[in-house]
């Protein structure tokens, strides 16, 4: 059904634009790219992500300070800070807009190395933007749904904000369920096999202890972006960091 893959197809790219260029790269600088790659992403980022576009510059700074305080009282994202998954995303969302619009006060060394592309943020995060790619969801499903079958329009509101949901499941998810490889000082953990929906994103202990460009470790473990990755580095659009 066209509604059902449009929803999928829309859940993993948006995902794949977050944990490939948000985190991996501008976050973490698991790999280099040249200029030119860079400026595709951000494309394909306001593509894949629409209506939820996130900033890459503001993003790796938002996760950079989550490592660098995980858990503790200036972590942007916590359970361990806040008393539901809502207020969570509520606070995460009030940081993350500070950071954007340079209202945020920030060690210089958390702003190295930040891909920055700042009149193309502007535009994909302006209201009209994000009005408009809203609107093609709803014109897609309003096209493509079943008469009399209304209930569809209720996967309307994920769509719209894709990409915090996304980030919710795991600053949420990944700190308080699931199993640990690794100790470490915070509470993030691994919650397989849900993470097969999270494109290895809630392999979250095996990052935080070891952030490397493949979250899988133990053999039952899998990290379908790590493949795309050795890929791309195989085909000099990326280099891998050693």
């Amino acid at each position: 059904m066209e509604i059902v893959a449009f929803f999928i197809g829309h859940w993993y790219l948006s995902l794949f634009t977050q944990t490939f260029f948000h985190h991996r790269y501008s976050a973490h600088q698991m790999f280099k790219m040249n200029k030119f790659w860079e400026k595709v992403f951000f494309v394909l980022s306001l593509i894949f992500q629409g209506s939820s576009y996130l900033s890459p510059y503001a993003y790796g700074i938002l996760h950079r300070l989550h490592h660098a305080y995980a858990d503790g009282f200036r972590d942007p994202h916590s359970p361990s800070n806040d008393k539901n998954i809502f207020r969570m995303m509520w606070k995460t969302k009030i940081i993350y807009s500070k950071i954007r619009k340079n209202q945020y006060s920030i060690k210089d060394k958390y702003l190295i190395n930040l891909p920055e592309w700042h009149s193309f943020d502007v535009i994909a995060t302006s209201w009209p933007i994000r009005l408009l790619t809203g609107f093609g969801y709803f014109y897609f499903y309003y096209v493509f749904v079943p008469e009399g079958q209304w209930f569809w329009y209720a996967l309307l509101p994920v769509h719209f904000i894709m990409g915090p949901i996304h980030g919710a499941i795991i600053n949420w998810f990944a700190h308080t369920i699931g199993y640990r490889n690794f100790e470490s000082k915070d509470t993030s953990r691994n919650f397989m096999p849900w993470d097969l929906i999270m494109l290895g994103e809630g392999l979250h202990n095996n990052h935080h202890a070891r952030p490397k460009a493949n979250f899988a470790v133990k053999w039952h473990e899998f990290d379908p972006v790590y493949p795309i990755i050795y890929c791309l580095n195989k085909l000099n659009i990326i280099r891998l960091n050693k």
